[in-house]
C-alpha cells in the first residue's frame, strides 16, 4: 500500500481539488483541476487546458469528460505529506 491507496479510485480521491493530466483516446491531453468523478471515471475538471506537443494549445475551462474516452489520469504533483 502506497500513501494509503488501496484501490484505484483512492488515487482520484486524493487528487480531488488538485491538478491532473488526462490522456484521451483521440490523442489529446488536458490539464486541469479535478472537481468530481464517478465509478465510470466520468470526470469534471475546472480550468482545463488542452496541451499539444508539451505546450499550451487553448483554454477550455469547466469541462466534463466521459470516462470511456480516457486512457489515463495522472496527478500532476505529489504533495509534500505524501512524499514522507
Amino acid at each position: 500500500m502506497v500513501s494509503g491507496i488501496e484501490r484505484p479510485l483512492d488515487l482520484l480521491n486524493k487528487a480531488r481539488g488538485k491538478e491532473i493530466l488526462v490522456q484521451l483516446k483521440n490523442d489529446k491531453q488536458l490539464v486541469g483541476t479535478l472537481l468530481a468523478f464517478d465509478i465510470h471515471i466520468n470526470v469534471v475538471m475546472d480550468n482545463a487546458k488542452e496541451i499539444e506537443n508539451n505546450a499550451h494549445k487553448r483554454n477550455i475551462g469547466l469541462t466534463f469528460l466521459r470516462g470511456d474516452t480516457i486512457i489515463f489520469i495522472s496527478p500532476s504533483t505529489v504533495s509534500a505529506e505524501e512524499k514522507q
